[in-house]
């Protein structure tokens, strides 16, 4: 098992270089540190330089069993000519390095600008890349000795659960009637509707009839980035699993459709799934999963959920504030949901 994050903390630079770096003759080279999460989860991210190439040194959270799937993902889509920063050998050929209990790993450093959600060549080039990661994977396994990871979440069981507690928290917020029980109040109607929406649809859901691969599963813009000669790169394959195609769609789609300037844009959203179909076409049960997961208001949700389990201790202000900026626009999002129902059933048979 890895260290506390107390121990981990105090991993100096030193150490850093003496027995991580030196594995991949590295220790002379430049370390900064690029991230640093002390959670549950915890990882660590540092930019290593030297003799004018840039490396990326991660400490994973996971285990070995595990990193081989994630090392078999990426080897699988370099194969596949996919722009990935592949897992590089220490000096004595291992693909990572076993400290205290802790695993590394070493890539290239990938340079570039990460997607810009403001602009729509960024958006439609991501979503094209998305196909071709899916449709490279169609058929992969990990190697011998992997931990297969394995999606398959059921979207219903999960959108019919969060539906039944919104119901729970409009009750809680009718008896406490503080400033943000209001707000919530004051949105109901709208969030339960997209709620419904979301719960009806997945109820219909035929699991068999949805695609499945590789999925990235945390297909955001800090994980695309566009090099200098635009082409994409994909990285951090930390969450990836074998799981439904439209799981890894719908996670890229609700990031950037959420946002305050795409602010829940049809064409946007219509644009992205064409392109995608172009390369890989989807069933009308991948379309009924996507248009599930973008309908449930999920930070309405989530804050409600978080506010009202912790009422006494919680920042009242700050959720307030949270939840004043969630509900902006929840009336665009019910409308493009109910264009993007229209759309599903002229072009395929909803």
């Amino acid at each position: 098992m890895p260290k506390s994050a107390t121990e981990y903390s105090l991993l100096s630079e030193d150490k850093l270089k003496e027995f991580i770096l030196s594995e991949y003759n590295l220790q002379d080279a430049y370390i900064n540190q690029i991230k640093f999460k002390n959670t549950d989860k915890q990882r660590a991210v540092y930019k290593v330089d030297h003799n004018s190439k840039s490396y990326c040194l991660k400490k994973v959270y996971y285990t070995k069993e595990e990193l081989l799937f994630v090392y078999s993902s990426i080897e699988w889509l370099y194969r596949f000519k996919l722009h990935v920063p592949r897992i590089l050998p220490t000096k004595s050929g291992g693909r990572f390095v076993l400290f205290n209990n802790m695993l590394f790993i070493l890539t290239p450093w990938v340079d570039g600008e990460k997607c810009d959600y403001d602009n729509p060549v960024h958006i439609i080039e991501s979503a094209k890349t998305l196909a071709k990661i899916h449709k490279a994977t169609e058929n992969f396994f990990p190697i011998e000795g992997s931990n297969i990871r394995l999606g398959y979440e059921n979207i219903y069981t999960s959108m019919n659960k969060h539906f039944h507690q919104l119901l729970t928290y409009s009750n809680l917020a009718i008896e406490y009637r503080d400033i943000f029980s209001s707000i919530f109040i004051k949105n109901f109607d709208i969030c339960i509707n997209l709620a419904k929406i979301s719960n009806d649809v997945a109820s219909q859901i035929d699991s068999n009839n949805m695609k499945k691969s590789l999925c990235h599963l945390d297909f955001v813009n800090k994980n695309i980035i566009f090099d200098k000669n635009s082409k994409v790169w994909i990285i951090d394959f930390d969450k990836c699993k074998i799981d439904y195609r439209a799981h890894d769609i719908s996670y890229f789609l609700r990031r950037f459709l959420k946002r305050e300037n795409t602010n829940w844009n049809l064409d946007l959203l219509v644009n992205c799934l064409y392109e995608y179909e172009n390369i890989l076409p989807l069933t009308i049960d991948d379309y009924k999963y996507i248009l599930s997961y973008i309908s449930f208001p999920q930070k309405y949700w989530k804050l409600a959920r978080d506010y009202y389990n912790n009422i006494d201790k919680c920042n009242k202000s700050s959720f307030i504030t949270l939840l004043d900026k969630t509900v902006r626009h929840t009336e665009n999002q019910l409308e493009m949901i109910y264009g993007f129902k229209d759309f599903i059933k002229k072009n395929h048979r909803l």
